[in-house]
């Protein structure tokens, strides 16, 4: 039996269609993901389902007793009381129980007649009863795994919800849905305000769940391993695939070659009957051919081929080559009003790097990227840039950093006011910003319109290293996949912060993981990190605390012994060979990055050198005295050549740099 069947459902808002006679099914086992452009109707659907707004024509049928959970992208009001109360009592009837109890237990207490307290006693008794059934399907200690899961520390169950940030209460009404064991699971957007551990969580959630799910995701990864289903909202209409989001863009792409294919035929066979029909319509013996021809031609129903949702589209321009140390951190702590993040930071960001920053809400991954941004000041230790790096920075609230009054195009040209109008309109219009759109104020935009001027910001002059704070935040999953491809062929070091697992997958290289005021460098993206987690996790579990216990109660000699002599020869020679691997590495690279160093080290102090020396020749007074202008001018001249042939040097090194490491493996 059908969960929800959706009959013939249309709906209109002010000068826009989103539903036209629209039908489907959800059954109890159905994975459902909705995709297609903001503004398209993904949330509306699902409000539609919950029953928050009615439809214009059709009908939407519930199965008798179902239950829904819904999770919108924005919560307006959360539950009264302390967050773990909120959760336990979110389970349907638990409340009514509860005060029924109460109201008994008092009545009780109130009669002395027997007969009355014989009939509330087997009353109360049904409601312990219904109480203790409630307990066993809804045990509490299941509440307080889900919140732990989604980020909550147990010394938070007892605060009260309306106490968190807006983030955080979307996490309380979230493990209130879970813990509901919901027979619907409707989702806008769920993984917006986690971090990446808790995406991690709420994954093996879903994996587990029992029930059926709608899920609207920018999050590629996420949504292919939650959905077998696809409704999209296309163009044309809603459409509907069998299959997970690869493979409804495989569908989709297949579709329009198709069609085109058609297209083109139909096109073809017109021409040559409107040929006919021209060649021969006068002609007596073939003017019945000629009318059969025109008949035919009017009888054809055109082949149409969908159309193209408009999407951003863009690349990045070249980038000037940086040092090859972009960012140094040298003892980096901070604290905010004694709260330590992290102490004593030791990291370097190279040439080229791309690194995705991880760990808990409130670990300070967005405190790490201000402080490389050079927003704000580590409380110790040094953050130094390297030769030749220039910064662009795409801060987590973005549109805090947009002027509300300024027009679109005004935003973004403010960046590159020494371009053309018309350059900078090309550019907002691959941002989807054209005609009218670019003197829209930026006060009026959406969130996902917001976004992408930041990002057309960033692309009129990216610098050489890319700092980058949840940049899919409010963006579709077409803008996001987009956004993926762009930074792939982005030329410089890239340092960013994102719950969207597509998206670390698809560009890290580098993991730094922010953990109990350390951060962990791991050379590799998120699932390979969490890959090599999970082994050592089961290394742990599997050689359990009796080992341990019994290594630790024995002498060192003796300890050897509780390993098999051939495991330990296995081990020793592992360890022997990474060994000398490293040896070869460090005697073959050392070399070089010492010579870089002190060409780099050269460059920057002949650089400092004639800046000095422009200023100081930019006074037309210093020409009057040629005792102190010639041996300037000749000190600038014989440096630029200098610094010509270390830039040179510089680079004749860097490749010998590439070549070894290509040559070693590294």
């Amino acid at each position: 039996m059908s969960l929800v069947t959706i009959i013939n459902v249309s709906l209109h808002f002010p000068g826009k269609q989103i539903f036209n006679g629209i039908g489907f099914q959800v059954e109890p086992t159905d994975r459902i993901g909705l995709v297609g452009p903001n503004g398209s109707g993904k949330t509306t659907l699902l409000r539609l389902i919950k029953g928050e707004i009615p439809a214009d024509s059709g009908e939407v049928r519930m199965a008798k007793g179902i239950r829904i959970g819904y999770l919108p992208q924005d919560v307006q009001e959360v539950a009264s009381g302390s967050l773990l109360e909120s959760v336990l009592e979110a389970v349907p009837g638990r409340k009514e129980l509860q005060r029924e109890r109460s109201r008994l237990e008092q009545d009780l207490n109130r009669t002395s007649d027997k007969k009355a307290q014989e009939r509330l006693a087997e009353k109360l008794a049904e409601v312990h009863q219904g109480i203790h059934e409630q307990d066993t399907a809804f045990p509490p200690h299941e509440a307080e795994k889900i919140l732990l899961g989604l980020g909550f520390a147990p010394s938070d169950f007892t605060s009260s919800v309306s106490s968190f940030s807006g983030g955080w209460k979307m996490r309380a009404v979230l493990a209130s849905l879970l813990y509901q064991k919901p027979d619907l699971l409707l989702l806008d957007e769920p993984t917006n305000h986690l971090d990446i551990p808790s995406v991690r969580w709420l994954d093996k959630f879903l994996h587990d769940f029992r029930g059926a799910l709608i899920l609207v995701s920018h999050d590629r990864d996420f949504l292919n391993r939650h959905v077998g289903r696809i409704i999209s909202f296309e163009p044309e209409g809603v459409r509907l695939y069998t299959g997970n989001y690869d493979f409804y863009v495989q569908c989709r792409e297949e579709e329009r070659r198709t069609l085109e294919a058609r297209a083109r035929n139909q096109e073809q066979k017109i021409k040559e009957a409107q040929k006919f029909i021209e060649k021969f319509r006068a002609k007596a013996s073939k003017a019945r051919q000629a009318q059969s021809k025109i008949k035919l031609v009017k009888k054809m129903a055109i082949v149409e081929t969908p159309r193209k949702e408009k999407a951003i589209h863009f690349t990045f321009p070249q980038v000037p080559r940086s040092g090859r140390k972009v960012v140094t951190l040298k003892g980096v702590s901070k604290r905010f009003d004694k709260k330590p993040l992290y102490r004593d930071v030791n990291l370097t960001v190279l040439r080229g790097d791309r690194i995705a920053v991880i760990g808990p809400n409130g670990s300070g991954k967005t405190t790490l990227l201000k402080m490389i941004a050079g927003e704000i000041e580590p409380s110790n230790g040094v953050i130094q840039l390297g030769h030749g790096v220039s910064i662009s920075y795409f801060a987590q609230h973005h549109s805090d950093m947009l002027d509300p009054r300024k027009t679109v195009i005004e935003e973004v040209y403010q960046v590159v006011p020494s371009e053309t109008i018309g350059f900078v309109r090309n550019v907002c219009g691959a941002f989807l910003f054209s005609g009218q759109d670019v003197e829209k104020p930026v006060g009026v935009l959406s969130g996902g319109e917001r976004a992408r001027v930041s990002l057309a910001k960033l692309l009129v002059r990216p610098g050489n290293l890319m700092v980058m704070d949840e940049p899919t935040n409010h963006l579709d999953i077409t803008s996001s996949e987009k956004l993926i491809d762009a930074l792939e062929g982005y030329g410089g070091t890239l340092l960013f912060v994102s719950h969207n697992l597509s998206f670390i997958n698809r560009l890290a290289r580098k993991i730094w993981d922010i953990r109990e005021g350390d951060i962990i460098e791991y050379p590799g993206n998120l699932n390979e990190y969490y890959d090599h987690l999970s082994r050592m996790e089961k290394q742990e579990t599997e050689a359990g605390p009796a080992q341990e216990m019994r290594l630790h109660d024995k002498p060192a000699e003796e300890h050897q012994d509780e390993i098999p002599p051939r495991k330990l020869r296995d081990r020793k020679e592992e360890r022997r060979a990474r060994a000398q691997r490293r040896q070869i590495v460090q005697e073959t690279l050392k070399p070089i990055l010492n010579a870089l160093e002190r060409l780099e080290e050269k460059i920057e102090g002949l650089e400092s050198r004639q800046k000095e020396l422009e200023k100081t020749l930019a006074d037309p007074e210093i020409f009057k005295d040629k005792e102190r202008s010639v041996p300037l001018l000749n000190e600038y001249n014989a440096n630029q050549e200098e610094l010509e042939n270390l830039i040179s040097e510089w680079e004749k090194r860097h490749i010998s740099l590439e070549s070894a490491k290509k040559r070693l493996g590294v």
